[in-house]
Parts: structure tokens; sequence; C-alpha cells
């Protein structure tokens, strides 16, 4: 029998090749898109993370969700430092959601107060595939915007206190696979993993209706 780790990411790969290779990513990463289309989906990610990493710290004791919470994972510093090389130091005052990433906040936080169960799926959709494909992000805004490695920019995607990724997924998906759950809220999370990165989705859509590239 697969491992639940294994279920999710199985049961989730669908959705996560979707994700990845939506337009707007695709136009991103191709270099097709300016350095604003980068700034505006950065703005989008504050907005997730926030509703991510203020709930983490209320769960840290929860049976379920605590044994996710680890400190060296938490992004909002690091992309407040981009935001601000991005857009200026006022940053804040022009920060908007789209209303996909209203939708994906919002359910983030709805989880983090009344499901922490479901807040694992949010946290594994997210971190974990921050530190795999971010990685592939990074590389491309270096190269295409000229940011300098691993500085100012792309800092989001630096985990500066993981020093062996790969050992870190591999004890990530061993907290997976021992998680305090029955086979039924097992489904009910890799539901949501789905739902998450449909949530993904509807943002990079969102922004490809505001980054059309002229035909």
């Amino acid at each position: 029998m697969d491992s639940f780790s294994t279920l999710i990411r199985t049961a989730s790969h669908e959705q996560h090749v979707e994700a990845e290779t939506s337009t707007f990513m695709s136009d991103l990463l191709g270099g097709r898109l300016g350095v604003d289309a980068y700034a505006r989906y950065t703005e989008q990610l504050w907005f997730v993370y926030e509703a991510l990493e203020a709930g983490a710290g209320r769960l840290a004791s929860d049976p379920v969700a605590g044994p996710f919470v680890r400190p060296e994972l938490m992004r909002l510093a690091s992309l407040e430092r981009d935001l601000a090389h991005l857009r200026g130091p006022g940053w804040r005052t022009g920060l908007t959601a789209l209303p996909a990433t209203e939708e994906y906040a919002a359910r983030v936080r709805e989880c983090a107060e009344r499901w922490p169960a479901g807040y694992v799926a949010h946290h594994y959709t997210r971190y974990l595939g921050d530190l795999s494909g971010g990685q592939i992000i990074r590389d491309k805004a270096e190269r295409t915007w000229g940011f300098a490695r691993k500085g100012d920019g792309v800092r989001f995607y630096v985990f500066e206190e993981i020093t062996n990724p790969a050992a870190f997924k591999r004890e990530y998906r061993g907290l997976l696979d021992g998680i305090h759950a029955d086979d039924l809220e097992k489904q009910r999370v890799v539901a949501e993993c789905k739902r998450a990165f449909a949530l993904n989705t509807a943002v990079f859509r969102g922004l490809g209706e505001e980054f059309p590239l002229s035909a």
C-alpha cells in the first residue's frame, strides 16, 4: 500500500502540472513578460503566505498541524524584502490582491482556524513546492531580470536555514506519513491538496488576464 505522502503526490499530480504549465507561468519563465509581472506575482504570494503564517503560531501546539510548523520555512519576511526591492519602500500602499488570491488566502485562513489537517494540505502544496519548483523560478528570475544570485528580489526562494533540501523533504514526507488522521480524514486532506492547486491555478489565470501577451 502506498504511503500517505505518495498518495498525496500522485493524487494531486494532474493539478500540479496544470498549475506549473499555466500560460502566465510559461510566459513569465520564458522571459516573455517584464519584471512588473514578476512583481505582481510576488504581491499575490504575500497574501497567501500572510494567511499561512498568521495561523502558524496558533497551530504550533496542535497535534496534527504542529509538527509541520517549522520556523526555517517561514517566507513572509523574505517576501517583504523582495517587495521592497521590486516596488520600493512604500510597497504596502499599492498592494492589492486579485479576487482569486483573496479566495485562496481566505481558504487558507479558514483551514488554519477550523481544520488543522486541511491547513497541512495547504502547507504541503506551498512550502514543498517552493523548495522544489521554486528553485527553477529563482534561477530564471536571476537570469531574466538581473537579480543578484539569491539576493533581493528572489529571497522568497532562498531557504537559508535549510542546508539540505532533499533531506528536509524526506523528513517532511515522513511527517505526512505519520499524520494523526484516519483514512477518511486523509481522503479529505488529499481533496484539499487538489483544491489548493486549483486555487493557485486560478491566481495564475487572473495574472494571465492582467498580463496578456499581445498576439
